[in-house]
């Protein structure tokens, strides 16, 4: 990548469209990018603002230069606080880093940037952006740069629920990274902890205190049965094993479970209620 392409990107021309090799791409055969410019801007906010009219979205993607027809994957990218300025710039640069296909990337009002971008169904497009993100912004600003990237799309009419994956994906970056740059596709929500990081933090509290009751307000004998319990599940619920490693007898454990069954109301021998307890666990 060149300067020039680099400054072009990181400050888009509010009245045009920033292009690969100066607005050369298409003549010179090569694969065309839009970003930060009135066409981009228009057509995520098509995509933004719910199931969009066929015939608009079709209009908006061919103004772009993207094809008709998916599939799709949909890229959001923001800094925390209220330095959003950089965002449009340094996802088209990842996008640009990134080998494939042709993308556009604009800003909605709120100062988040997203980009839509067609994918070859084949290419693993999205472990490369995750891979080049923080490469690319370990050692960039201050304020630490955050994607999301959803899965892939079929249609333009799952473009807007694809907004919905890639934003999800985006809370995930900003909670397991808050400090440092990272990107998040939705085919890293793998695991039950990895997909309860993207919901918001006062529903997590909520959820963890209505199910760990009394054990969540802490205190010393509430720490021990919490300890007791997150080792218990760890364990898969073998009572041999938790009590060699609390390094007790098997009826020590015995009463300890007892005692968190009945504050919890929870049955540790019903694999649901122990779903249950793990999640408000990883939800603290």
């Amino acid at each position: 990548m060149h300067d020039h392409d680099l400054l072009q990107l990181n400050s888009p021309d509010p009245g045009g469209c920033a292009t690969g090799h100066e607005g050369r791409a298409e003549s010179a055969g090569e694969i065309p990018h839009t970003a930060g410019c009135p066409a981009a801007d228009a057509l995520v906010a098509l995509a933004a603002g719910g199931p969009a009219e066929g015939a608009a979205l079709d209009a908006a993607l061919r103004a772009c230069g993207l094809p008709p027809s998916g599939p799709y994957r949909v890229v959001v990218a923001t800094t925390v606080g209220e330095e959003r300025g950089p965002a449009v710039g340094a996802l088209a640069e990842a996008l640009r880093c990134s080998p494939g296909e042709p993308f556009a990337a604009g800003r909605l009002p709120g100062g988040e940037a997203v980009a839509l971008v067609p994918v070859d169904p084949d290419a693993e497009r999205r472990l490369s952006l995750g891979e080049l993100w923080p490469t690319l912004y370990a050692e960039g600003p201050q304020t630490p740069l955050h994607a999301g990237i959803s899965g892939p799309v079929r249609a333009p009419e799952g473009i807007n629920s694809a907004l919905g994956q890639a934003r999800y994906a985006l809370t995930v970056s900003r909670a397991q990274a808050p400090d440092r740059a990272r990107a998040t596709a939705v085919e890293d929500l793998g695991t039950l902890g990895a997909l309860l990081a993207g919901v918001p933090a006062e529903v997590r509290t909520a959820f963890s205190t209505r199910v760990l009751g009394p054990l969540a307000r802490g205190g010393g004998s509430h720490r021990m049965l919490v300890e007791t319990l997150e080792i218990f599940l760890a364990h898969h619920g073998s009572w041999a094993r938790t009590a060699a490693a609390l390094q007790l007898h098997v009826n020590s454990v015995h009463y300890r479970i007892q005692r968190i069954e009945s504050l919890t109301g929870r049955d540790l021998s019903r694999l649901e209620h122990k779903l249950d307890l793990q999640a408000a666990l990883l939800c603290r």
